[in-house]
């Protein structure tokens, strides 16, 4: 009895350990394997799936490094309730792949930790606004419903412009309201995002309102692309790489967060004051900068901030929409 006790022993010990090491392989092939190289005295980096490619910005840490699922959950925690319009279609993960295409271009991996944090916060306080159906006496307040919507629900035209007939012409029976998670307007603009993402979204803009992960590549790509070769990207405008010429400077435009509005929206927001639509904008910036840990006073000043006062950079249209 007691040989077939030390058998039976024997025999789990050996499926233990079996168990142990097949979960320890799992786990080490599961980990993306950081690849350096030098090249004219830079560091460049791939880490595979969310960084791919040789980057500098590679070498640094990557959004999924300080953005988990239960913060993203915490920013947008009413987009799934009952009587949001976009339920089960935004989630953490369509994210972070949209995100990845354009991490190795320096999307929330330029600066050190907390200007990534930060970046990352400024983006979705944009796509919190421009989704959002929350209203003064919501469930969990205004703020919490971001993502609500990933369309224009009552669209008042088809938004087909003629003027670009030769280079985005509108397809027939297509209709380019607002979709995404930073909404897309008008033909040329389906047609300038599908060229970068070589997805067809002038025949087809719809597929913006089918794809999470497409409506955040197409934001993403909005937030890092200038409007005018001439202009800084939003993104520039916010981490610093943009230095502002001696008219921007007399126009008020300044690096910050104020400025990524300019570029989006253009006189739709800016430089008419402390308007609701541009306060709206902000305050969903920072309570998702209270939300991450970075804590609003990391926002800067009024002037900073804010596009009160300053000048469009394309007077007499809305950049975006």
């Amino acid at each position: 009895m007691e040989k077939q006790n030390t058998v039976v022993l024997l025999i789990t010990l050996v499926i233990l350990i079996t168990a142990a090491t097949t979960t320890v392989k799992s786990e080490d092939e599961s980990k993306t394997k950081l690849l350096v190289k030098y090249s004219h005295g830079k560091k460049y980096c791939d880490k595979g799936w969310e960084c791919k490619g040789w980057s500098i910005y590679c070498c640094n840490l990557t959004i999924t490094d300080y953005l988990q699922t239960y913060q993203f959950e915490n920013l947008f925690s009413k987009r799934n309730s009952p009587i949001a319009h976009a339920v089960g279609f935004w989630d953490y993960h369509s994210f972070i792949t949209a995100a990845a295409v354009f991490e190795p271009l320096g999307f929330g991996t330029t600066g050190n930790k907390t200007l990534k944090m930060m970046e990352i916060a400024a983006f979705l306080g944009h796509v919190g606004s421009k989704t959002s159906c929350g209203y003064g006496a919501a469930d969990g307040g205004p703020l919490a419903w971001g993502l609500c919507y990933n369309h224009e629900m009552s669209p008042s035209q088809s938004y087909c412009d003629d003027y670009f007939k030769f280079t985005y012409p509108c397809t027939p029976g297509a209709e380019y309201y607002g979709r995404g998670a930073i909404p897309i307007y008008w033909n040329y603009n389906y047609g300038a995002a599908g060229e970068a993402l070589k997805v067809n979204l002038l025949d087809h803009p719809e597929y913006i309102e089918q794809n999470a992960t497409l409506a955040f590549q197409a934001a993403i790509w909005r937030w890092m692309t200038p409007i005018k070769k001439s202009q800084p990207s939003a993104h520039d405008a916010f981490i610093g790489n943009w230095k502002p010429s001696k008219n921007d400077t007399m126009e008020k435009r300044i690096r910050g967060f104020g400025s990524t509005m300019n570029i989006l929206y253009g006189e739709g927001v800016c430089g008419k004051g402390d308007v609701d639509s541009m306060n709206t904008i902000i305050s969903h910036y920072l309570h998702y900068l209270d939300l991450l840990g970075v804590g609003r006073e990391q926002a800067g000043s009024y002037d900073v901030l804010t596009c009160a006062e300053q000048v469009p950079f394309n007077p007499n249209k809305a950049a975006s929409s």
